[in-house]
This record gives structure tokens, C-alpha cells and sequence, in this order.
């Protein structure tokens, strides 16, 4: 990292503002390391004085806000509920959380095909993902419009261990 850095800043073809970017999603791609392997030097959060590993975050903090936020959003299906909570209880960054969508923040809702115990469809997401923990206002910041992919389960009350289990792995694979 202090190799990439050091290059970075020696590079005069590169204005202040390309040079903070780089550094900015380098940080951003170390701190995604060091939490996935849980290894590194640890800092500690001037916010909830807890230790923590990334440096352009807390991922405690980031934690707290989202189980603060649990009471805001329902699937209507406490199984789902739970796996996405438990999701949000283990994030390792602010810009890969797993989230419930209501119906009304969607747009261009459009029908792709069937799969397994669902109907796909891709949909515009008005608010969007979540892309930056805000230090200062203690809150995760909304990237604005986004792609999504939709599943729509078909019978929601009989869904089977199956369709967890085949949830949570596309949830380890893809989000950590």
C-alpha cells in the first residue's frame, strides 16, 4: 500500500483531485482486506471509541446505524428479515449492505425470466445502495438511481430452507 501510495503522489502528470480519488479507492480496497481477513493495524473510531480496521470508516459504527435502523423496513417475512439483519450485523463495508427494497422505491419494473422458486425482473432503485459512511453525520449516504435485480418469490410463506440456503450463499459470494 505505502509502494502505491508513494508512486501516486509522485506522479505529476496527476491534478490534487485525481491524486485524492486514487487514494481514496485504494484506502478503500485495503480497508475491504484487512476486514475480510480480519488482520492489520487497528485505529480507534473518535466517534464510539471502539477499535476498529478501516480507516475510512468504523465498521462498528456503520453496524450500529443500520441495526438502529431495523425498525424501519420490514419484508413482511421474519425469516428474510432475520437473514438480512444478520447481513447487516456482519458488513464489512458501507457499500456492499444487503437491503430490503420496498416496492414503491422502485421504477422501470421490468419481467426477465423465471428461475428456481422465483420471477426475475430488473428495476430502476430511485434512493439506490448505500456507497459512504458520513463520519460527521454518523449515517450511510445513498449513491441516487441504480440497476437492481429483482426476485420475486412466488409463494413467500412456503419458501423452503432451499431458496435460504441458495440466498445466503449468493450473499457470501457476492457481497463479501
Amino acid at each position: 500500500f505505502d509502494f502505491r501510495k508513494q508512486t501516486i503522489f509522485s506522479d505529476e502528470t496527476l491534478t490534487s483531485e485525481e491524486t485524492s480519488e486514487i487514494l481514496r479507492i485504494l484506502s478503500k480496497h485495503r480497508d475491504k482486506a484487512k476486514l475480510l481477513i480480519n488482520e492489520g493495524s487497528k485505529r480507534f473510531c473518535e466517534n464510539c471509541k471502539e477499535e476498529c480496521l478501516a480507516t475510512l470508516y468504523c465498521e462498528n459504527c456503520v453496524r450500529k446505524f443500520l441495526k438502529n435502523n431495523f425498525s424501519n423496513w420490514t419484508s413482511e417475512n421474519d425469516n428474510i428479515d432475520k437473514l438480512i439483519q444478520k447481513c447487516q450485523l456482519e458488513t464489512l463495508t458501507p457499500y456492499n449492505v444487503v437491503e430490503w427494497i420496498p416496492y414503491d422505491s422502485l421504477e422501470n419494473v421490468k419481467y426477465l425470466t423465471k428461475g428456481g422458486y422465483s420471477e426475475i425482473y430488473s428495476a430502476d432503485w430511485k434512493d439506490g445502495k448505500y456507497y459512504e459512511w458520513d463520519s460527521k453525520n454518523q449515517s450511510l449516504k445513498r449513491k441516487g438511481t441504480s440497476k437492481v435485480v429483482l426476485k420475486k418469490l412466488k409463494n413467500i410463506e412456503n419458501a423452503s430452507k432451499n431458496w435460504f440456503e441458495e440466498v445466503r450463499i449468493y450473499i457470501n459470494t457476492c457481497v463479501y
